[in-house]
């Protein structure tokens, strides 16, 4: 992949344009839908959790290769790209959703808001889905092959090679059916079964008010690996300061408080760690990541301007050329422009997506901006890099002032301020990642026309279920809960009542916005500090020593190859780890909900095990499943 030259029209992909292969065929359209599901369900827990998805990119395209080339004996790098392209569109989708619809259940708790049915919330999904297509469509040939060598799109490249690399599939197909193995075995023991319990917790006696603890879990420890000990040690700072100076703070300064201080009812000496962090660091944690997520904004805004402006004028160079060749042909152009006036039109008409006519300009508007950037954005620093929370905050505050000015308040507006977000918010998200998914198949030589259709399935696959893993976990554990913490959803709530509404801490938030300055001047990364912040201590600790391992093995002395299969087939278990965590997270949320007694639900009856074995059995098996990552990582064979 090195011998990249500059002009797209020059590259000769990995499979020539004149080579007809198996590629949009039943079986890479059926893998990619379960991909679709399976990932995007998955990322939906885990977001939720720990405020964090994963790509389903390159996990997908290895197990697309053990059943493909390893089951089913067939020989054909599109068909994996395909289940790829597919798996990656539906988890795209679902990162766009948590970040945001949570808030409409959160406010169903807190003021009495109706519950949001099912259909507007696939309504919503599949809008933002194929809305994130159709902009990004025109675009592929300004970003993709004319700027080819500029924009090194770093995951979608990554991608490719691992295609490329297709004939050790079958290994690292089975390091990641290993990992989703295990992680939901121990999931399934731990908060299913209940044999130990999935939380331990330490309270320091000669410090009141500070505590930490750890979630004991495969998904947390994955995380810590794939983001890495730089990243994995920012949040667990964040987390201290929260958990072991703020709330002792609070805590020893409430002695001599005997009045409640808002937003708690009750006065500080009454309060425990945990009614601390529920009442006080939520609002500072949100106010840092808020001021995070602007500054991601705003420091790139001489970027964004600039990506915008060279994609239009790429777009308009581009927009002459045709071609016969299979490689260089789209959907058509028209319909997607068609689609677009239709869906902003069905918006606007219709309130089923409740914005009115309004709302569907901005809509138009943001989204057009929005996906051009984000599309272009990617190329040059990847999607982990992607402010798409910044986007949506941008999204949501001017959307609330306008609605707020134009007399559409309330509980209507509100809901309308959050819908714009989502819908902007989803866009976002996928155009990024079918720009990472096209350039995949722009190296490995696939059909961007049905690359483009594959999205579309993704989404649809996706935007079915979203709704409905949604509304089961909320059923099951409430977000905003520690269970669930929702961070950005959370704080996109927050910002919405603070533009509709004033009713909120501000002094808090301003605390975490004052935090957050701090921060940036010490030349640390805003935000996963201030997400390190907002959650639990308990999720951070866990994520450190998956970073910690991470670091380690990045940093030991061997043949650069060999580093590098080690690295990935950590990562790849860490992927699995995660996946099975997060489809065992959604299977107990379904039996939480379904009645066996009177008094008890299927959860409760499978839930026989009592935490039997304790903190001490907690750790003990942590330390087992930290065993299986080093196997998988450290001690993982690589032939020369």
């Amino acid at each position: 992949m090195s011998d990249k030259v500059n002009k797209g029209s020059e590259f000769k992909p990995y499979v020539p344009a004149d080579k007809v292969m198996p590629e949009f065929t039943g079986t890479a359209i059926f893998i990619g839908v379960i991909m679709s599901i399976v990932f995007g369900a998955a990322n939906a827990y885990i977001g939720l959790r720990v405020g964090m998805t994963i790509s389903a990119s390159i996990p997908a395209a290895v197990i697309s290769m053990g059943i493909i080339r390893g089951i089913l004996k067939r020989d054909s790098i599109l068909e994996n790209n395909m289940v790829q392209t597919i798996g990656s569109a539906g988890e795209s989708l679902a990162a766009g959703a948590i970040f945001t619809l949570p808030a409409l259940f959160i406010w169903s708790q807190e003021l009495g808001m109706a519950e949001p049915k099912l259909l507007n919330i696939i309504v919503i999904s599949l809008v933002g889905g194929t809305l994130g297509v159709f902009l990004m469509l025109p675009l592929r040939k300004a970003l993709i092959v004319n700027e080819h060598g500029t924009l090194p799109y770093p995951e979608g490249t990554a991608c490719a090679e691992v295609l490329i690399a297709g004939e050790t599939g079958g290994s690292k197909a089975r390091t990641v059916f290993a990992g989703l193995g295990i992680g939901s075995l121990f999931k399934f023991i731990a908060d299913g079964i209940k044999l130990f319990p999935s939380e331990i917790e330490y309270a320091f006696k000669g410090y009141k008010g500070a505590a930490i603890g750890m979630d004991t879990l495969p998904a947390l420890l994955g995380v810590g690996f794939i983001v890495g000990p730089q990243i994995s040690g920012y949040m667990l700072s964040g987390a201290i300061l929260g958990w072991l100076v703020i709330i002792p703070l609070m805590t020893h300064l409430g002695q001599f408080v005997t009045t409640a201080i808002y937003p708690a009812s009750d006065p500080l000496s009454t309060l425990g760690y945990w009614d601390m962090w529920s009442f006080y660091i939520r609002y500072i944690g949100a106010g840092a990541v808020a001021f995070g997520g602007i500054l991601s904004l705003v420091k790139s805004l001489p970027l964004i301007f600039r990506t915008f402006r060279d994609a239009l004028g790429g777009l308009k160079e581009s927009s002459g050329t045709r071609t016969n060749l299979r490689t260089d042909e789209d959907m058509s152009i028209k319909i997607a422009i068609i689609g677009v006036i239709a869906i902003v039109l069905f918006i606007g008409l219709t309130d089923i997506i409740p914005v009115g006519v309004l709302g569907a300009i901005i809509i138009a508007v943001f989204g057009f901006f929005f996906a051009t950037v984000s599309a272009r954005l990617v190329g040059l620093v990847g999607s982990s890099n992607n402010p798409v929370s910044g986007m949506t905050i941008a999204t949501l505050l001017i959307t609330s002032i306008i609605f707020k000015a134009t007399g559409f308040v309330g509980e209507a507006g509100m809901i309308g301020a959050l819908s714009v977000g989502t819908v902007i918010c989803i866009i976002t998200a996928m155009a990024g990642d079918m720009s990472q998914d096209l350039k995949t198949g722009f190296l490995v030589g696939a059909s961007p026309k049905k690359q483009q259709y594959g999205e579309l399935i993704g989404v649809l696959a996706s935007g079915l279920v979203i709704g409905l893993v949604l509304a089961l976990l909320n059923k099951a554990w409430g977000f905003g809960s520690s269970e669930l913490p929702a961070p950005q959803a959370t704080l996109m709530k927050l910002v919405i009542e603070g533009v509709m509404s004033g009713n909120l801490p501000w002094v808090l938030v301003f605390m975490g916005v004052g935090i957050g300055i701090m921060v940036e001047l010490l030349g640390i990364q805003i935000l996963p500090f201030a997400v390190g912040l907002y959650l639990p201590i308990h999720l951070s600790t866990p994520i450190i020593i998956g970073g910690i391992l991470r670091g380690l093995l990045d940093k030991k002395k061997m043949d650069e190859k060999v580093l590098r299969e080690k690295i990935d087939g950590g990562v790849l278990y860490s992927s699995g780890l995660i996946a099975g965590e997060g489809l065992v997270g959604i299977i107990l949320a379904i039996l939480a909900i379904i009645p066996a007694t009177a008094d008890k639900s299927v959860g409760d009856i499978v839930a026989f095990g009592n935490n039997m074995l304790g903190q001490w059995g907690s750790l003990i098996f942590f330390g087992l499943l930290i065993l299986t990552l080093v196997k998988n990582s450290f001690w993982r064979k690589v032939d020369n």
